[in-house]
């Protein structure tokens, strides 16, 4: 969307023209999916429930009202009903799947310093697997998502405050387990939680 008067003129011939949520379908289902996927880990769960986030959002834009708050965060508390449901159905408690989240490279061409970032990427992502659901949630909202705290609140239910107190404790968790990992494995150097020397 190009600002938000658009969006919400969008959204409001939306209401009545299917035309119209369509080009809202084409705005938002890539930003959906990876987040459907994120949280499930399969892409064939992940294709159905989009569809369904759209289905059960087309069926009730006529009740959606404009408080401020990006419309995509309708649509992210919609996904989020979806996959909770989703794993309470399933009765598993699913780790995410985070290997995809991005492809991350090294810009430099040392060998050495390509496989000691590859090491530290294996232990982040096996210490973010560890983590409860919720702050898995959170760190896909926060970092693939690219959300504010205020949009993952009204996706997570909180507060902004409460968002904030939970990216928080959840930072310190990572850092903390860590910090173990490289005590007890001396030759490990995780660069992305080093403490200062100040």
């Amino acid at each position: 969307m190009t600002t938000g008067v658009d969006e919400s003129a969008l959204i409001e011939r939306a209401k009545s023209d299917k035309d119209a949520f369509g080009q809202l379908y084409e705005c938002y289902v890539g930003k959906i999916y990876n987040y459907v996927y994120y949280r499930t880990g399969n892409v064939a769960d992940a294709e159905d429930l989009t569809a369904r986030v759209f289905f059960r959002a087309m069926s009730h834009i006529g009740s959606y009202d404009d408080r401020g708050i990006p419309f995509s965060a309708w649509l992210y508390r919609i996904a989020h009903n979806l996959v909770a449901n989703w794993h309470r159905d399933r009765s598993r408690r699913r780790i995410i799947s985070i290997d995809d989240i991005a492809q991350w490279r090294v810009q430099d061409e040392s060998p050495e310093l390509a496989t000691q970032f590859m090491q530290d990427k294996d232990v982040l992502l096996a210490a973010i697997r560890r983590l409860p659901a919720e702050r898995q949630e959170l760190l896909i909202l926060k970092f693939v998502e690219r959300l504010s705290n205020a949009e993952i609140g009204e996706i997570m239910g909180r507060s902004e405050g409460a968002i904030k107190s939970l990216y928080h404790r959840t930072l310190l968790a990572l850092r903390e387990e860590l910090s173990m990992k490289t005590e007890k494995s001396p030759t490990k150097r995780l660069g992305f939680f080093k403490k200062s020397e100040n």
